[in-house]
């Protein structure tokens, strides 16, 4: 019998158990993944973005967790000798509608806590001579990391500190009763007295394995992705932004200087017909069916019809996606975009049809599931990896006999 039992081995399920087993160092716990390894989905098919906390609602989870996290993921790879780079973001406005839009993320980062420098066109070319625009916002305190490298140094905690993993591990089933929870697998029936499920593009299905209704389902939206050639790789010194259109789900397509030193370009949001359909080829019959007879999913698809066509046009077409990035970078080519793997995000869709735009958590008397994490829920992973530890013991309270295990009381929830 394990005393916690963690579903996902992303960057948040990975969090959540490596401090979950900090302040509960004598429980027996275990980790599950049906991958092979860490980060193999949403974590590892990202921006790698540090994000600063720019776009978030002022006092939602997201802005709290972001400012918190982008700090603590910043230590974490100092104490685990991981590289990153501070190298800044840039919001670049590129006519008048977007320098009016820019005022308002101006007075949001405000209201956020960051540092910003508001930036001219001339002060705006002296920083990036290949930028075009206006004007732009600085954001100093964004970067750029591995965040699969993350989620692997995270994994070593966890083990090292006792924790127990099992790639290969796809659950099958779960039953919740007075006493326990019951984890069927590939690898056969496991039971804990609690189960905190970090799914991602499977959320909403361990949520309804349980037997309850999740009240949300997970859309899944494919984010595409190219690469610059080497010869661009100095092209740009920041991270560049546009400025989001408020009434589009997502940031838009922005140049990004990786962690190896490359550049991409992307990413836009498609319909994935899969859950996890990273190619454009793949399509599951099931999956689409289920999409398609969501009353909520269809009426999202529905509010963003135009724009989703957009998107898709952009998708199967590379001169459109390259005039995106020509608004701010008019020196690249069309043939300078080369392939790069894509990403699949997570979206929490609710019954009414609304997009869940910030961390969504449920619960059971036994569980607590991680229903939404959506960007930047890897920067935020450590944040929202401490959360739900208070959580978890907020609810163990009223379990019996797990007094011989509270937690310990220590001010660093980011073991190094």
């Amino acid at each position: 019998m394990y005393d916690f039992i963690i579903i996902g081995g992303g960057i948040v399920g990975m969090s959540t158990a490596m401090q979950l087993k900090h302040s509960y160092p004598d429980s027996r716990m275990l980790l599950l993944d049906k991958e092979s390894g860490p980060a193999q989905h949403q974590t590892g098919h990202n921006s790698g973005v540090i994000h600063a906390g720019v776009y978030y609602t002022p006092g939602s989870l997201k802005a709290r967790f972001c400012l918190q996290g982008n700090k603590a993921t910043k230590a974490f790879c100092q104490a685990q000798g991981i590289r990153f780079d501070e190298c800044g973001k840039l919001l670049v406005a590129t006519n008048q509608v977007e320098m009016q839009r820019m005022q308002a993320l101006w007075q949001r980062t405000e209201a956020n806590g960051l540092e910003r420098h508001w930036l001219n066109a001339e002060q705006l070319k002296e920083r990036e001579p290949n930028i075009t625009g206006l004007g732009g916002i600085l954001v100093p305190s964004s970067g750029i990391v591995s965040y699969a490298e993350v989620t692997q140094a995270m994994a070593r905690v966890f083990t090292q500190a006792g924790g127990e993993i099992r790639y290969g591990a796809q659950v099958t089933g779960l039953q919740e009763s007075q006493d326990e929870v019951v984890v069927q697998s590939s690898q056969g029936d496991v039971h804990g007295r609690f189960l905190v499920a970090c799914g991602g593009l499977h959320a909403d299905r361990l949520v309804a394995m349980l037997g309850i209704d999740p009240g949300f389902s997970i859309c899944p939206f494919r984010g595409e992705y190219f690469q610059l050639p080497a010869k661009h790789n100095q092209i740009v010194r920041h991270l560049i932004y546009p400025i989001p259109d408020p009434a589009m789900p997502f940031l838009g397509v922005h140049l990004t200087r990786m962690i190896d030193g490359s550049v991409t370009v992307g990413p836009n949001a498609v319909l994935a017909l899969k859950r996890e359909g990273y190619r454009k080829r793949d399509i599951s019959l099931g999956d689409s069916l289920a999409m398609l007879g969501d009353a909520g999913i269809r009426q999202v698809l529905r509010s963003h019809l135009r724009p989703g066509l957009v998107e898709l046009k952009n998708s199967l077409f590379k001169r459109g996606y390259l005039q995106l990035v020509r608004k701010y970078c008019p020196s690249i080519e069309l043939g300078d975009l080369k392939p790069y793997p894509a990403g699949v995000r997570a979206q929490a869709v609710s019954r009414d049809g609304k997009l869940i735009e910030d961390f969504l958590l449920k619960q059971t008397r036994r569980s607590i599931h991680v229903c939404n994490a959506p960007s930047p829920a890897a920067t935020s992973a450590l944040p929202i990896g401490a959360h739900l530890v208070d959580q978890i013991s907020n609810q163990l309270l009223a379990l019996p006999g797990f007094d011989a295990r509270r937690p310990m009381h220590n001010n660093n929830p980011q073991p190094a």
